[in-house]
């Protein structure tokens, strides 16, 4: 790599003319108007660091210089892929210093990186070796002298290298129709580079704007706010430049759209919507009007342990569904375990308070809980309920009480036909996992394993269905995507004819500041997908709710949406799984063999008519 340091970079609006001995006045005209632009700034600093000449070095000095901070998380690091073809695209506030901070954290982590850059970038020789030059400014011939460069980045990349675009070429700057400061329309040929090379995309949301004068300036003429990037650039000393790195975009998601240039809309809505802050809101209509602050009632005490022992002893053997260790799973009628139930309501509050939801009351125990099984998991070192969770038998509660058996009936209006269609069916509800435990997988593994051992016992219950929430934890825009993702992939949609929220969620079409609507371009292919979308969006980085994933495994198609504004508002989804078609290894995980083998020789018959093996797998949604 050459870097002729003899040949250093002009810093003049007209280099000729400032140096003239014969026109001092207009030689001084220059000076002043470099000053003005901030060439004279650039050119300070360039000689201060100039003879620093290889790529990674030259750019460290420079953020040393001008004291440019960038420190996003290691988590975020971490998300760049170490290997093969990667197109890194990032949205263009500055002009300037964004990318001489991308390339220094991307470098760091790959050395194999190019930067599709604006030609002037490739004065300074010091970056010659890294830049792959175009005319990003839309002028007559720009479209011929960038088909070269093209071409050159799409080779890079297909060898399995790394490349940065700024794919809107020109600063973001102030629109008149969208009345605020946005980029340009991004190039489709980054949509063709990243199809030709069948390229994973790292998004990057750089967070800023320039200043006033720059973007008054553009109003007036293009040309006057491209004379003041120097001026930006050095006015970043002395800064930290905000980045979000998001999740690498694979391949398979971008190959769907049928062009290229719908395929750059989904990268760029996949970039800006990192710049959207869960906890200040998206400018777009609420899911549901927040009501007012709920006061919360004290906790209830704890039981005493003795009591909740001698139930758990008094319980028939025939009664305990799983055993892992000191901890054992159970089920019981509530009357035969009056304390243990009190102490489930309990556990049940801290549990939901912690996640934002819960009744307020001292204990979450309903009119519902009388009549429904309850299944939990006992620690029998520590003598303590782990986790819980409440089952409701369709056909022995309608027969019974009717539809207002079913708690589901509190939050969805069913018509008589849902039921029939499901047959005998449990209502799966009120699962918790006390705070302790959470952090490891195995309490709800176990809760699930009882599960299993009830059907296999009682395999007519081949359908589960039940509300599964997303609390308020959760940002707006979050709950929105989950929500019409869900809806727009179910397969049981005659099912969800049968059945109304009673109090629905308002899921307006999402706006993401930037994009045009996402209703028309928009189209997440998996929810593997919808989950990376969503810890790009959540300040902690977390994915959808575990439980939701865990239905969604089994083959759970949602319903409808529902606000319940008397547990926490939060949005509750009705799901229904059907266990004949799920996955047999996952089945038998939870189930035994033997409680796999009894479903299937009590449904067997009908599934095979229902649904063939192939028809089983094409409509099971891929969780992740």
């Amino acid at each position: 790599m050459e870097n002729s340091i003899s040949h250093p970079p002009s810093f003049s609006i007209a280099p000729r003319l400032s140096e003239s001995k014969h026109h001092p006045m207009v030689a001084r005209g220059v000076h002043a108007a470099d000053r003005v632009l901030g060439l004279t700034g650039c050119a300070a600093l360039y000689d201060r660091i100039s003879g620093v000449q290889a790529p990674e070095g030259f750019m460290r000095a420079l953020l040393a210089k001008m004291d440019v901070r960038c420190e996003p998380s290691r988590q975020e690091i971490e998300q760049i892929p170490r290997k093969g073809p990667l197109v890194v695209v990032a949205n263009h506030p500055f002009g300037g210093i964004e990318g001489i901070v991308l390339a220094d954290l991307l470098i760091s982590v790959r050395p194999d990186l190019k930067i599709m850059a604006n030609f002037m970038l490739n004065r300074i020789p010091q970056l010659r070796g890294l830049t792959i030059p175009v005319d990003p400014f839309n002028r007559p011939g720009s479209a011929r002298s960038n088909a070269g460069p093209i071409r050159a980045a799409l080779r890079w990349v297909e060898a399995g290298g790394m490349l940065l675009v700024f794919p809107a070429g020109e600063v973001a700057h102030f629109k008149l129709r969208r009345w605020g400061i946005a980029d340009s329309a991004w190039s489709p040929s980054v949509g063709l580079i990243v199809r030709r090379a069948r390229a994973a995309v790292l998004p990057i949301f750089v967070r800023g704007r320039n200043g006033l004068g720059f973007h008054a300036a553009g109003m007036i003429h293009p040309r006057l706010r491209t004379a003041l990037l120097a001026r930006e650039l050095i006015n970043k000393q002395r800064r930290r430049v905000d980045v979000k790195i998001g999740a690498p975009i694979a391949f398979r998601w971008t190959q769907r759209y049928p062009d290229d240039s719908r395929r750059v809309e989904y990268l760029r809505w996949r970039t800006l919507i990192l710049g959207c802050r869960p906890s200040a809101g998206i400018r777009m209509p609420a899911i549901v009007k927040m009501p007012r602050a709920r006061k919360e009632q004290p906790l209830a005490r704890p039981q005493e342990t003795d009591l909740c022992r001698r139930e758990i002893e008094r319980l028939p053997f025939s009664q305990r569904l799983a055993q892992s260790g000191d901890f054992s799973v159970w089920q019981a009628e509530a009357g035969q375990i009056p304390h243990l139930l009190q102490e489930i309501g309990r556990l049940r509050e801290i549990s939901f308070r912690a996640a934002s939801e819960g009744t307020g009351n001292p204990v979450d125990l309903d009119r519902f809980d009388p009549h429904y099984l309850h299944l939990f998991v006992w620690n029998e070192a520590a003598a303590e309920i782990v986790g819980a969770y409440r089952l409701g038998r369709s056909d022995i509660l309608l027969s019974r009480f009717g539809r207002k058996g079913l708690y589901t009936s509190t939050l969805f209006h069913t018509q008589a036909q849902f039921f029939k269609r499901l047959g005998p069916a449990l209502e799966l509800g009120r699962s918790f996992v006390r705070p302790e435990y959470q952090r490891s997988y195995a309490p709800l593994l176990l809760l699930w394993k009882g599960i299993g051992g009830f059907i296999g016992r009682h395999p007519r219950y081949r359908r589960l269905f039940g509300p599964v929430s997303i609390s308020r934890d959760y940002s707006d825009l979050s709950r929105r995507l989950i929500a019409t993702t869900l809806l727009q992939h179910s397969q049981a949609k005659d099912l969800a004819l049968m059945v109304r929220p009673r109090r629905p969620a308002k899921i307006a079409p999402i706006r993401i500041p930037g994009c045009a609507p996402s209703g028309k371009t928009l189209h997440l292919a998996d929810f593997k997908e919808v989950c990376a979308v969503i810890a790009d969006i959540e300040f902690q980085k977390r994915d959808v709710p575990v439980l939701l994933r865990h239905y969604l495994n089994l083959g759970g198609q949602l319903l409808g949406f529902n606000i319940d504004r008397g547990f926490g508002n939060v949005m509750d989804g009705l799901i229904v799984v059907d266990l004949l078609q799920t996955d047999r290894k996952t089945l038998e995980r939870y189930m035994g063999e033997e409680g796999v083998a009894a479903l299937m020789a009590c449904h067997g018959a009908c599934a095979e008519a229902e649904s063939p093996p192939a028809a089983r797998e094409a409509q099971r949604p891929h969780a992740g």
